[in-house]
C-alpha cells in the first residue's frame, strides 16, 4: 500500500467514525480544534476522550464546572527550541526540539522523548494528552508530558547521535528535574540516547540527579525490567483480558507489528506464556514465520546489527518469508499487538483481522488503531485494549525507577517484574470495573478514559483554578 493510499484510508476512517458529543462537550471540542488547527492526531485523541466523558457528565454534571475539562485539554506549558549540531563532515545541522508539559495534577510531568522525522508539536501534544490518562491509570504519583525532536537517528554515526543529544539536552535541562519533569525514551530514544542525554545533564547541572531521566543503564541508576516493561505489560494486560473469557495465551497465534523495543519484548513475553508469534514488521515490510518467530535472530538484526527486518527471511531461510507490500494484519492470528506507531491499523485491516478470527487486540503503541478500526473491533465484540491502558507498563516501571533512585535502592528483576504485573492487573481491573459502573461492560476504552479522567479531575479540583 502506498503512503498516499494509507493517508486517504486513515482520513476516511476519521470521517466515518465521528460520534456525537454531549451538548456540553461540543463547544469544548470546537475550541480545541480552533486552537490546534491542523493537529489531527491531537484532535483525534481529545475527541476519543470526550466521547467517553459524556457518560461522566450525565452522572456527575459538576465535572463540567470551572472549565475543568477545558483545562485538561490545554497543556500547562509548551516548549519549542532550536537544536543545532555538527555532523561528521563538519556541517552544522538544525533540528527542532519539543517538550509539552501537559498536566502536573498528580505529580511531576512524566513521558518519553521521541526522535523521528515525523515529530511536530501536534504529535507531541497527542502523546502528552494520552500520557495524562495512562499515568493516572497506573495509580502512581506522576503527571503527563511528552517531548522529542524531528531528528532521525537512522543512518547517523555514534558521534553524530551523541552531539545531537548533547545539544538537545543543553536547552532541555532548563525545564526538567526529578520534582518537575522526568523524561524517558520512546521511538528513536533507547539506552544509548538516554546515556548521552543524562551525561550532558549531569555536566550542566553539576550534580548526579539520578531521578531526572528514566530508562537509564543499570550501571548508573537504571531499573531492571525497564527495557522489557512496555512489551511485557501489554502482554500481561492481554493475558488478564483473555482470562475474562476463560482462556489465555497458551497455543494462540500472535502477530506483532514493529520490531523495536516494545515489539521485541511483547514477543518475548507472549512466547514465554505459550503463544506462537507468527509475524513481525518494520517500516520496510513484514516477515512471516509459521514455525514461530526466532526472537534471538530478531534481536540480533534489530538491536546489534541495526538492519531491516527483511534480513530475517534471508538469514532464517526455510519457513520464513518477507513481504515488502501488503499488511501484517492480513496474517491470520488469534491476538494482534500493534506496537509500531500511531494510526497504523486501519478499518479495512481490522475487518480482515475479524474475518480471520482474531480474539483480542491490544495497543502496544500509542493510538495505533484508527477510529474506524476501534469501532469495528467493538462492534464485533473483540476484546480491545487501548494504549493508555495496555502499554502503561513502560511508564509504570519508569515510576518504579524513580522510586528506587529516590531511596538509593535497586530491586531484583523478579521483584520489579512482580510489581509491574501487579500494576497492570490493577489497571485492567480498574478499566473493567469503571466500564461496568457506567453501563458499558467490556468497553476498555470508556473504562480507561473515565477512570483516568476522574483521578486527574479530582486532584485538579482540590488544587483550585490553576
Amino acid at each position: 500500500m502506498t503512503q498516499h493510499m494509507q493517508t486517504q484510508m486513515i482520513a476516511q476512517d476519521r470521517i466515518q467514525t465521528v460520534l456525537p458529543l454531549d451538548e456540553k462537550l461540543e463547544p469544548i471540542f470546537a475550541e480545541v480544534v480552533r486552537r490546534n488547527a491542523g493537529e489531527t492526531e491531537f484532535q483525534q485523541a481529545v475527541r476519543e476522550v470526550l466521547e467517553s466523558l459524556g457518560h461522566v457528565i450525565a452522572k456527575h454534571p459538576d465535572y463540567a464546572d470551572d472549565a475543568l475539562i477545558e483545562r485538561i485539554c490545554e497543556p500547562e506549558r509548551q516548549i519549542i527550541f532550536r537544536v543545532p549540531w555538527m555532523d561528521d563532515s563538519g556541517a552544522v545541522q538544525v533540528n527542532r526540539g519539543f517538550r509539552v508539559q501537559f498536566n502536573s495534577a498528580l505529580g511531576p510531568y512524566k513521558g518519553g522523548l521521541r526522535f523521528h522525522p515525523s515529530v511536530n508539536v501536534g504529535i507531541i501534544k497527542f502523546l502528552g494528552f494520552e500520557q495524562i490518562f495512562k499515568n493516572a491509570l497506573s495509580g502512581l504519583p506522576i503527571g503527563g508530558g511528552k517531548g522529542g525532536a524531528d531528528f532521525d537517528p537512522k543512518g547517523k554515526s555514534e558521534g553524530e547521535i551523541m552531539r545531537f543529544c548533547q545539544s538537545f539536552m543543553t536547552e532541555l535541562h532548563h525545564h526538567i528535574g526529578e520534582h518537575t519533569d522526568v523524561p524517558a525514551g520512546d521511538i528513536g530514544v533507547g539506552g544509548r540516547e538516554i546515556g548521552y542525554l543524562f551525561g550532558q545533564y549531569k555536566r550542566l547541572a553539576n550534580r548526579f540527579e539520578a531521578g531526572v531521566l528514566t530508562g537509564k543503564g543499570m550501571t548508573y541508576g537504571g531499573s531492571r525490567v525497564r527495557t522489557q516493561a512496555t512489551g511485557y505489560g501489554t502482554v500481561y494486560f492481554v493475558q488478564r483480558m483473555l482470562g475474562t473469557k476463560h482462556t489465555d495465551l497458551e497455543g494462540k497465534r500472535v502477530a506483532v507489528s514493529g520490531s523495536g523495543n516494545v515489539a521485541i519484548y511483547a514477543m518475548e513475553k507472549a512466547i514465554a506464556l505459550g503463544a506462537t508469534v507468527v509475524a513481525c514488521s518494520d517500516s520496510s515490510g513484514h516477515v512471516i514465520d509459521e514455525n514461530g518467530i526466532d526472537l534471538d535472530l530478531v534481536k540480533e538484526i534489530k538491536e546489534v546489527r541495526r538492519e531491516r527486518i527483511s534480513e530475517y527471511a534471508r538469514l532464517k531461510g526455510t519457513g520464513a518469508h518477507f513481504l515488502g507490500s501488503g499488511s501484517i494484519w492480513d496474517v491470520p492470528c488469534d491476538v494482534a499487538l500493534p506496537c509500531a506507531t500511531q494510526n497504523e491499523l486501519s478499518g479495512r485491516e481490522a475487518a480482515t483481522l475479524i474475518k480471520n478470527g482474531v480474539l483480542a487486540v491490544a495497543e502496544g503503541a500509542n493510538m495505533p488503531c484508527t477510529r474506524e478500526a476501534v469501532r469495528a473491533f467493538q462492534s464485533a465484540e473483540i476484546l480491545f485494549a487501548p494504549g493508555k491502558a495496555a502499554n502503561a507498563g513502560g511508564v509504570a516501571t519508569s515510576a518504579l525507577e524513580m522510586q528506587q533512585n529516590a531511596s538509593r535502592d535497586r530491586w531484583t528483576f523478579e521483584q520489579t517484574n512482580a510489581r509491574l504485573s501487579e500494576i497492570i492487573a490493577g489497571i485492567h481491573d480498574r478499566c473493567r470495573e469503571t466500564a461496568e459502573e457506567y453501563g458499558a461492560p467490556g468497553n476498555y476504552i470508556l473504562g480507561a478514559n473515565i477512570a483516568g479522567f476522574v483521578r486527574v479531575a479530582e486532584s485538579m479540583r482540590a488544587h483550585g483554578v490553576v
